[in-house]
């Protein structure tokens, strides 16, 4: 076993801001040296997003098999190729969630199921269902999202960028303990199953791994990256990180525009 001298089992990553620049691009070259380096030195590495699975494992077509998921924002955790959890909100909370989001015309929905996201006709544009494919690769136009057969994850609603905290805090409200709202930023706010975010995968990965908490690394820039950066024995915010990111991270590590989690991957695991 190659030497591993912080102890780290487990390296989780957010996507969107943190492990991919701006233009969805990483350095795979210098990824896979380090990825190789940590799977010598037994220590796992663990793609950790609010997007879908199909979308994340995208980003590494031909070893996507090789690293495990925390998708969904915890809703769906694959530790490679098994499947270990996947929520299965409640008919009360989708009845609830749907029949709130009624009331606000400028709230744009999407459903997220176990086999595929989904957008109601009529009630976004094309533009819209474009721009969301992109993230959700597996994604459907339905008639009525109450007709969907499907295990449902969580619901994805976009709002007004400068609306993003007014409306976390009415879903907070109007959804109680149904629901747990949770925003990434740019108006992308996630709407999940209560104890079902980030670091809840991530605890499901340690117990199977028979790992502890302090021998996890995380990185992240949002606030759905605080439960897990708070978890991890280290977290890492990015540079582009708002504030109470980087106040609630261990340590600040450059952008994800200048590679940061590579660069300090490179140092806790060094080429010998």
């Amino acid at each position: 076993m190659r030497e591993n001298p912080y102890d780290i089992r487990l390296v989780a990553v957010d996507v969107d801001g943190t492990f991919v620049r701006d233009n969805y691009t990483y350095d795979i070259p210098r990824f896979k040296a380090i990825l190789s380096r940590m799977k010598k030195a037994d220590c796992q590495f663990v793609v950790a997003s609010g997007n879908q699975y199909y979308q994340l494992r995208s980003l590494f077509p031909d070893y996507y098999d090789e690293l495990s998921f925390v998708a969904e924002n915890g809703a769906l955790v694959k530790d490679k190729d098994t499947l270990l959890f996947s929520a299965d909100m409640s008919r009360e909370a989708i009845k609830a969630t749907l029949d709130l989001l009624k009331n606000y015309p400028d709230v744009k929905n999407v459903m997220c199921g176990l086999e595929s996201a989904y957008c109601e006709r009529g009630k976004v544009s094309d533009e819209f269902f474009e721009l969301t494919n992109k993230y959700y690769h597996r994604l459907k136009w339905v008639d009525d999202f109450s007709l969907v057969n499907d295990k449902i994850l969580k619901f994805a609603p976009t709002v007004p960028v400068e609306k993003t905290e007014k409306y976390c805090e009415l879903f907070a409200e109007k959804l109680k303990e149904l629901l747990i709202p949770t925003s990434s930023g740019h108006g992308s706010v996630d709407l999940i199953v209560p104890n079902c975010h980030k670091a809840s995968g991530l605890k499901r990965l340690v117990k199977r791994w028979n790992i502890t908490p302090q021998q996890c690394v995380a990185f992240g820039d949002g606030n759905n990256d605080l439960e897990m950066l708070t978890y991890c024995g280290r977290g890492y915010a990015m540079d582009n990180a708002p504030e109470n990111v980087k106040q609630t991270a261990d340590y600040t590590c450059p952008s994800n525009n200048e590679d940061g989690v590579l660069v300090t991957l490179d140092h806790l695991f060094p080429e010998i």
